[in-house]
């Protein structure tokens, strides 16, 4: 049963701090790039997985992959095809997640989802520029979603003390480019929600970061219009001289992940070799 807002009733077992094999993370886009590649590095640090995702026929043999290598290493793995922006669906997938997780046990979120439009705010014509609709359903999807989901896992006690958000950004919210204004616009509100929640969140022991990956050869960087410049520059001008990888940031939230880093929250945490600064 979904708990209503303001609701702080607490299973007796809640703030017990969950066994190794207990720990369950929530991963929103969890069947490519950044979320499947945090699904399958917390998995083999014996973490549980629960991801969201959203394929159809071309594309769903990557979540399937996603979750047998996760159930490989030995984790527990509840995936669900759905609509991560819908209320109902959020609620389907957190009813059953509760039906398996304890209370508490949740102790982390990732936000991976990249879904939005790419068209310039203002172009030759209307048919050529963003729609109201889809800028609307832009930020729901990539910024306003992170609020709802947090929402409702402190609600519920799922996501207790010691419990991590993360939320995936790029440089785009903060520069501008062809073709990203409402990807951009929701970039730097899903930032800004990232923070109002470290703040938030804080008297509960929760923490909130936002990661700002560099350049990555993802399925949504090949949407972004030049992505092949894009690609080319951040290789030249990465201090490595290679891209940014999706295991990189898995690795990096999985040792965010770990009690000693609970005093780390409220940022935007670079991981991209020093793309940025190099740029």
């Amino acid at each position: 049963m979904r708990r209503a807002p303001g609701d702080n009733r607490k299973h007796a077992a809640a703030n017990e701090m969950p066994t190794r094999n207990e720990r369950w993370a929530l991963i929103l886009g969890a069947s490519s790039g950044f979320g499947a590649a945090t699904a399958v590095e917390l998995s083999k640090r014996g973490w549980n997985v629960c991801g969201v995702h959203m394929d159809r026929r071309a594309t769903i043999q990557n979540a399937h992959a996603t979750r047998a290598a996760c159930e490989e290493r030995g984790a527990a793995a509840l995936f669900f095809n759905v609509n991560a922006a819908d209320e109902e669906k959020r609620a389907e997938v957190l009813d059953a997640l509760a039906e398996t997780a304890r209370p508490g046990t949740v102790r982390l979120l990732l936000h991976s989802l990249a879904f939005g439009s790419m068209l310039p705010c203002v172009g030759d014509d209307a048919k050529s520029s963003l729609r109201r609709a889809q800028i609307e359903m832009t930020l729901d999807v990539m910024a306003n979603s992170l609020v709802y989901w947090a929402q409702e896992l402190v609600w519920r006690g799922l996501m207790a003390e010691g419990g991590r958000i993360f939320a995936m950004s790029s440089a785009g919210s903060t520069k501008a480019q062809a073709g990203y204004g409402a990807v951009s616009a929701a970039k730097a509100a899903l930032e800004a929600y990232v923070r109002q929640l470290a703040v938030e969140l804080a008297p509960r022991g929760i923490t909130a970061n936002t990661i700002r990956a560099g350049v990555t050869d993802t399925a949504a960087l090949r949407k972004i219009p030049g992505w092949e410049d894009i690609k080319a520059k951040a290789g030249a001008q990465n201090p490595s001289k290679r891209l940014t990888t999706p295991q990189d940031v898995a690795s990096a939230i999985a040792l965010l992940a770990e009690p000693a880093a609970q005093w780390i929250s409220g940022n935007v945490i670079g991981v991209d070799g020093g793309e940025d600064v190099a740029g």
